[in-house]
């Protein structure tokens, strides 16, 4: 199947508008070069002109911002429903007494504006936690926010769901499936306390596919195991993760409601919006210079391939080695070594890459020689590829992540303050 990369982000699908606004809870920005500087967003939006089967997953954190309650209430009242996203950066509006119910407001105002119903409204927060989310501002924006819905706002929607991020993250894709032309559009954020844990940071993602809540859902769960569930920054799972897909119909195809061709076709396009915005969450790591992919080959089960690809881009050990430019491959075996895997470490075979060339550093479980000078030349890139193979299988699986830096500990050591 052809999967074809196009623009737009969440409105690349038809009859998806989005916009983002500032309304006030990111502190105003202060340009000294440019008075004149827009504020950054911090109130997005994304609205079908009809009603979307929706699927979502979310953090398996125990504690759990507001917005992860309400959003799952409301579409367990709708039957996974809906036709709305509002969405605010800077407060997390999570521990807090009265987070429910300012996540529920959200969701009124939102509902008031556009004519539809609260519960037909997914409602996410990203930002500090455990700080009151102040609803003021939100109630002054949510007129402007509406008003400015476009086919083409998608950039500023994206813009309005970044905190720490210094890049949006957007991904759009066209393809076939049941007869007809259909589209997926995502767009992510995320820079910091992200683990492969269900899910990481805020994703939205939206589709013109014609296909039951049921086999969404089961579409989700796939493809996020093996693209956001590989992805760690640090370590770190964050309280308001979540992850939703709305299909509102529109591209007019014979509906998706069980597996098949159809299915697959779909799944295969969501993979590919779900893994270039998880490479786009890693290389924007927070401080990091560089990208880390680790594939893990010639496994028994794709469980072990993920497992073992995990343990790798979550070492703080090789994470600062990348860093460093250091082809320290001891740190690799030693990641590989405390994986909770079966294997035999003593056929494992480890490679480095880039754009800059390709070196073996380990064979059978032992090092051979291999020249520094182009180690160093190999680890200059900013994306760096690890690729491993247990030699024990026909399964593989990868995981992403990025270096540790200096600039990650200055980022939040005063992240609140």
């Amino acid at each position: 199947m052809e999967i074809k990369v196009i623009d737009g982000g969440v409105c690349a699908p038809k009859g998806f508008k989005a916009n983002g606004v500032y309304c006030g809870i990111k502190k105003p920005s202060i340009d000294n070069q440019n008075p004149a500087a827009p504020h950054k967003n911090d109130l997005g939006m994304i609205v079908s002109d009809s009603e979307c089967c929706c699927a979502a997953v979310y953090t398996t954190n125990k504690v759990k911002g507001a917005p992860i309650i309400v959003t799952k209430n409301n579409l367990e009242k709708t039957g996974s429903k809906a036709r709305a996203v509002i969405v605010n950066s800077k407060n997390a509006n999570t521990c807090n007494a009265d987070g429910v119910e300012k996540a529920e407001k959200m969701c009124e105002l939102a509902a008031k504006e556009l004519n539809i119903k609260p519960e037909e409204v997914i409602v996410a927060s990203t930002g500090v936690i455990g700080q009151i989310l102040p609803i003021e501002p939100i109630e002054k924006g949510i007129a402007p926010l509406v008003a400015g819905l476009s086919y083409t706002g998608n950039e500023e929607a994206a813009a309005a769901i970044m905190t720490t991020d210094t890049v949006k993250k957007e991904y759009a894709v066209e393809f076939s499936a049941g007869g007809s032309v259909c589209r997926i559009g995502g767009m992510a954020k995320g820079s910091g306390m992200i683990h492969p844990n269900m899910a990481t940071t805020l994703n939205f993602i939206t589709t013109d596919v014609k296909i039951s809540a049921q086999m969404l859902q089961s579409a989700l769960n796939d493809i996020v195991k093996i693209t956001y569930n590989c992805l760690s920054i640090d370590g770190d799972t964050s309280t308001n993760d979540m992850v939703c897909v709305m299909a509102n119909s529109a591209a007019e195809n014979k509906e998706i409601t069980c597996e098949g061709e159809d299915f697959e076709n779909f799944k295969a396009a969501l993979y590919e919006v779900m893994m270039n915005l998880t490479k786009m969450l890693a290389k924007d790591g927070e401080g990091a210079t560089k990208m880390i992919e680790c594939e893990c080959r010639g496994c028994p089960d794709t469980n072990t391939a993920i497992t073992v690809a995990k343990s790798v881009v979550g070492s703080t050990l090789f994470k600062c080695a990348v860093f460093g430019e250091d082809a320290n491959w001891g740190r690799i075996l030693c990641a590989i070594g405390y994986a909770p895997a079966e294997f035999d470490i003593n056929k494992v075979d480890v490679d480095i890459k880039s754009e800059f060339g390709e070196i073996a550093v380990c064979r059978n479980g032992a090092g051979v020689d291999f020249s520094e000078e182009k180690a160093a030349e190999v680890l200059k890139s900013d994306e760096i590829y690890v690729i491993i193979n247990l030699n024990a299988g026909e399964n593989s699986a990868k995981a992403w992540g990025c270096d540790l830096t200096y600039d990650y500990v200055k980022i939040n050591g005063d992240y609140r303050t």
